[in-house]
């Protein structure tokens, strides 16, 4: 039988829709986050049978997609396949079409997001929409942009501590949290400011356990990619960087960095979006209560976004008998990521000096 392109390129999107089962990195996330984001409870429902049977939501996806113009379901096969490591342009579909799987109602957009990136998705709100979409920052437009790759998944904070981590075994020590330690060299920020640079709303380091790797990253865009190796790159790439160290450890995280972070500042603050393979882990004052004693460090899986830094919420922090804060260089305060392995209460690292490859993120709050 003589088959179209059309056709070839819908079996081809069907063959790349994310997998329904809960196992994987995705299981794992369902223990120990040491602040704490919403996948674990995500993961848990992943294998639920509310979506309608696979017969079912194969037919519709299918008739869906042989409705798109040939050319659109090529730009959505290249941010399939690529997982987002393609620079793909929108995909502007009507946002009013409604689909039923099952008992349940779906927008288009939010049946694309289910099939392709996360089947357990309930409802619109779970989402965060990327700046770099056309679509961000518009109210119930006509036309709305149904590439999965241009969304995030919200990270929601959690306030009890797990009782357990895949990463490590039991804490060391009762720390309650994480103490500060200032790395040497981060006062090169300062010589930024004084060398007459571009204004730069933030400066990272990149550290392999007690070591900064290469020089500090001036940021001046809106948006920055923070990665080890994605096609198309444009920003910071850790692979370009000199680095001595020999531990496998360190290897072994430096190569699973992969497609890295996506750093954004944005009206409400910076964001930063995991568009790794694993998990990554953040300490930020702005993440946790005022009143707290100590910073916990939250884990953020593949493909969730995080608002790692609130400028006013930055601004109204006062805690003067805390060493966390009166060791913050003058420049602003610090963010701390750490790729593939936590640190802190729930892991036998409890500083981030100890973890392989690890960023420093420094805000210019001038």
């Amino acid at each position: 039988m003589f088959r179209t392109k059309r056709s070839g390129l819908v079996r081809r999107l069907w063959r790349s829709r994310a997998p329904v089962e809960g196992d994987g990195e995705a299981d794992r996330g369902t223990h120990g986050s040491t602040g704490g984001c919403c996948m674990g409870k995500a993961a848990k429902v992943a294998k639920s049978n509310d979506a309608g049977s696979e017969a079912e939501l194969k037919a519709l996806t299918h008739s869906v997609l042989k409705k798109i113009k040939e050319k659109q379901l090529e730009v959505l096969l290249q941010a399939v396949e690529s997982k987002g490591g393609a620079r793909s342009p929108c995909l502007l579909l009507p946002s009013k079409v409604d689909t039923k799987v099952g008992q349940q109602s779906y927008s288009l957009p939010m049946l694309l997001y289910k099939v392709f990136r996360w089947p357990d998705l309930r409802h619109s709100s779970e989402l965060k929409r990327l700046s770099c979409c056309e679509s961000y920052g518009k109210i119930n437009p006509d036309l709305v942009c149904c590439n999965p790759h241009h969304m995030s998944r919200l990270c929601e904070l959690e306030s009890l501590f797990p009782s357990d981590s895949p990463d490590s075994g039991p804490s060391s020590s009762d720390t309650g949290g994480t103490t500060y330690s200032a790395p040497v060299g981060l006062s090169d920020s300062l010589a930024l400011q004084e060398s007459g640079e571009p204004t730069h709303w933030c400066v990272v380091a990149y550290w392999e356990e007690k070591t900064r790797v290469g020089r500090l990253y001036s940021v001046q865009e809106p948006s920055l990619d923070i990665f080890y190796d994605l096609p198309q790159g444009n920003g910071f790439c850790l692979g370009q960087l000199c680095s001595d160290n020999k531990s496998q450890l360190v290897q072994m995280v430096r190569a699973k960095i992969g497609y890295g972070i996506q750093l954004t500042r944005e009206p409400d603050g910076v964001w930063v979006y995991n568009r790794s393979c694993y998990p990554i882990f953040i300490k930020s004052a702005t993440l946790d209560n005022p009143d707290s004693r100590t910073l916990l460090v939250h884990k953020v899986f593949p493909g969730f976004s995080i608002k790692a830094f609130d400028y006013d919420k930055a601004c109204s922090l006062q805690r003067p008998n805390d060493h966390e804060f009166t060791q913050q260089p003058r420049t602003g305060f610090t963010v701390q990521i750490s790729f593939v392995k936590g640190w802190g209460q729930c892991y036998t690292r409890q500083f981030i000096s100890s973890c392989p490859c690890w960023l420093e993120v420094i805000f210019n709050t001038r």
